[in-house]
């Protein structure tokens, strides 16, 4: 495709994909072999366990709209049902944060003994017609005409969450433990007349912090991709929390590796922590991740090591 510059749009495509699959099903056709790498610790080992999912995607826009969520979950979940029993869950249209709100929506039914298992996690593709032609007239293709953009992608990714003591009753080793995770909303949102402050962010990091822990965030991984309104609304959230990190200015932006991932942005940055922390390469006991949606949706989560944990 040719952006407004007269350029071939750039893209970061799943090469193992149909070109021509499009909508739910493409969405589908992504998200399995990453929910299933994730369903792998119970697979054979735990008869019919029961497993809540929860499955975030791209926020409402053309191409990709009406019960796009909800059909991405349905078809998902039919393509998983043989490998485990599904109850429980459910679909959030939650944009670049929503993958993080899933775990969010996990971890709440963890805690409250609702679920036993919960794979959670999103998915998202902007190789739609649609989409790449909205985002073009919306200025927000990267180009060589406009620098400031980010480059669409699509991928997946999925997290096993479960309670230490479900884990240890079925002799799952644990990778990752969970420190906190909170959401926020911000006001001032991207491709509005409002200016960014980082009340939004600043306000998820400020509870993360308070009901977490207080020692300095070691490694910080994030979604900006590019557009300056989102290093602008980091630079004020930090500043809202001054002391809370080792470096605020040493972040990791996955996004120049893989594109814009959209809603599965988060759960694939608790991939990196989980493989440095296996690979044993992780720099310190607490990494930082977060995220945020179009619509004002903040998240973000502290992740530790189980080995340090311990």
């Amino acid at each position: 495709m040719i952006d407004r510059f007269g350029e071939q749009m750039k893209v970061t495509r799943d090469m193992g994909i149909d070109l021509h699959l499009q909508g739910p099903d493409r969405a589908v056709a992504i998200a399995v072999d990453p929910a299933l790498q994730a369903l792998r610790p119970v697979l054979g080992t735990i008869s019919n366990a029961p497993v809540s999912l929860i499955v975030a995607t791209g926020e409402p826009r053309p191409g990709q709209d009406g019960d796009f969520a909800v059909q991405v979950h349905a078809r998902l979940r039919n393509r998983l049902s043989q490998y485990a029993e599904f109850t429980g869950g459910g679909s959030i249209a939650g944009g670049h944060a929503g993958g993080m709100i899933a775990i969010l929506q996990a971890a709440k039914s963890l805690r409250e003994g609702s679920a036993t298992f919960c794979l959670a996690g999103g998915v998202d593709t902007y190789l739609q017609t649609e989409t790449l032609l909205w985002l073009d007239e919306n200025e927000q293709l990267h180009s060589e005409g406009n620098i400031y953009g980010f480059c669409p992608g699509e991928a997946a990714g999925f997290c096993l969450m479960t309670t230490l003591r479900t884990a240890r009753k079925y002799a799952i080793p644990p990778l990752l433990q969970l420190i906190g995770i909170e959401g926020a909303h911000e006001e001032n949102r991207i491709r509005t007349e409002t200016v960014v402050l980082g009340e939004g962010l600043g306000a998820a990091f400020r509870t993360l912090f308070e009901k977490a822990v207080t020692d300095p965030v070691d490694r910080i991984i994030c979604d900006m991709n590019g557009e300056r309104y989102r290093a602008n609304e980091y630079g004020f959230a930090t500043i809202r929390n001054p002391g809370r990190f080792k470096d605020a200015a040493d972040f990791e932006t996955p996004a120049d590796c893989w594109g814009d991932v959209g809603a599965a942005s988060g759960p694939l940055f608790v991939s990196l922590v989980t493989e440095a922390e296996a690979r044993n390469y992780q720099t310190g006991r607490l990494s930082l991740i977060w995220a945020s949606s179009e619509n004002g949706i903040r998240a973000a989560a502290l992740l530790g090591g189980m080995r340090r944990a311990a």
